[in-house]
């Protein structure tokens, strides 16, 4: 069973003050997410979260990140810009991109960030930009090919994947750095993705860590980190049992002291980079009922739809809906809980048992924290909503406006719109 961290009385008196539909997040949460994973991680002195900007780019979420001692993982000039205008220092910044424009290297370079490439083929771009100068620490980025797999739980397909090298690349890349001045290097790989089990990190750890030792062996270099990227999931479904971070930590502990410190690496630092499973599970997004419609199945209308949150729409992702104040009725009903667009995929939720609804419910959407705002668009001309932050004393504080009709024609030129 999921419960929200917010009360139905609680809502009532939000939606007084904050029109749905909104995204909630609970500060309490997120900051206890981070102490959680700073305690498991810290047997490794340079441990370093590089939370992932792309899941919540949301300034107030950063900033309690950044108190918490976490860093950032950019994937464009706008998220390493919004993280600086957030406090973030260079040395706290990861910029991870594909396909990326010569600026934003460029501009990575100059905030500091660490330059995480993706191609063996940006070592030679690289090279013919105008006043690059390699910097001292770079990463790369690191694709196995074939299949990852483990047992029944985890299958994923890396050689589909259009990010990272082959280890011949990865290799030899670190050969052509050595030669233009770069003196520390970093690997980063992710193998697959929402993983919903302890093993996994320990499992990715440990090949890492072997291939770091066939690394040294072939350029001579110790690597400076590991990024072990994102890849821990959310128990999305009430069924799912959730990750334990602290049992994930101390098989990446257990695969470094069989692997590295068995062979004389002792100070490589371990670094992360954790989106969804930091933020998910500590945002709701919050919704009234708007129309109950009845043909060939039972429709429940809200007043959030796919724009809000692209997931069920896009990947026909589970996301659990509770009814405030309801959350012990029978499950009786079977509805189908639908947004506004013209587009029949336009779904939170088909065919699921609910207790019954009426108009003027509250339901809250579980597990939006994270890809929840951040992929939220303007099909429809529907305009993105509010984000609210529930603090750790218990009130609340818009922390984004929603949009209004004169943000949807600002970018127009030649076009004259007034209220």
């Amino acid at each position: 069973m999921k419960t929200p961290f917010v009360t139905k009385e609680q809502l009532e008196q939000i939606t007084k003050e904050f029109p749905t539909p909104f995204h909630l997040y609970d500060e309490k949460g997120i900051r206890q997410k981070a102490r959680d994973l700073h305690k498991a991680f810290a047997w490794n002195k340079g441990f370093k979260e590089f939370f992932a900007v792309k899941a919540t780019p949301t300034p107030a979420i950063l900033k309690i990140l950044h108190e918490e001692g976490c860093g950032v993982d950019c994937a464009s000039y706008v998220e390493l810009l919004l993280s600086e205008k957030c406090g973030f220092d260079g040395s706290e910044m990861m910029f991870s991109s594909n396909d990326t424009p010569a600026e934003e290297f460029q501009f990575a370079n100059q905030l500091g960030a660490t330059i995480n490439l993706d191609a063996y083929e940006d070592i030679e771009f690289l090279k013919n930009l105008t006043d690059f100068i390699f910097p001292e620490t770079m990463s790369l980025r690191y694709n196995p090919g074939g299949v990852f797999a483990m047992g029944t739980k985890i299958m994923d397909n890396p050689e589909e994947s259009k990010f990272g090298m082959t280890k011949a690349q990865l290799i030899q890349g670190i050969k052509d750095l050595q030669k233009l001045g770069v003196k520390k290097f970093g690997m980063h790989s992710f193998l697959a993705s929402n993983t919903v089990t302890n093993d996994y990190y320990p499992e990715l750890a440990r090949k890492l860590f072997k291939l770091a030792l066939e690394i040294r062996e072939e350029t001579g270099m110790t690597l400076d980190f590991i990024n072990l990227s994102g890849g821990i999931g959310v128990n999305y479904r009430p069924d799912e049992e959730a990750n334990d971070i602290s049992k994930i930590g101390q098989g990446v502990h257990e695969a470094y002291e069989e692997v590295l410190s068995a062979n004389g690496i002792e100070n490589l630092k371990i670094y992360t980079e954790l989106g969804r499973f930091m933020l998910a599970p500590h945002g709701h997004l919050i919704t009234k009922v708007l129309h109950l419609k009845e043909t060939y199945r039972k429709y429940v209308g809200v007043d959030a739809s796919a724009v809000n949150l692209m997931r069920p729409a896009f990947y026909d992702a589970y996301h659990h809906i509770t009814v405030a104040g309801k959350e012990n009725d029978e499950a009786a009903e079977i509805y189908d809980i639908t947004g506004s667009l013209c587009e029949n995929n336009d779904k939170f939720a088909k065919e699921r048992a609910f207790p019954k609804i009426e108009i003027g419910d509250l339901l809250v959407i579980h597990d939006t924290g994270a890809h929840g705002f951040s992929m939220g668009y303007q099909y429809n001309a529907k305009l993105r909503s509010s984000e609210v932050l529930l603090q750790e004393d218990g009130k609340t504080r818009l922390i984004r406006r929603a949009e209004k009709p004169a943000d949807y024609f600002a970018t127009l030129d030649g076009f004259d719109f007034t209220i």
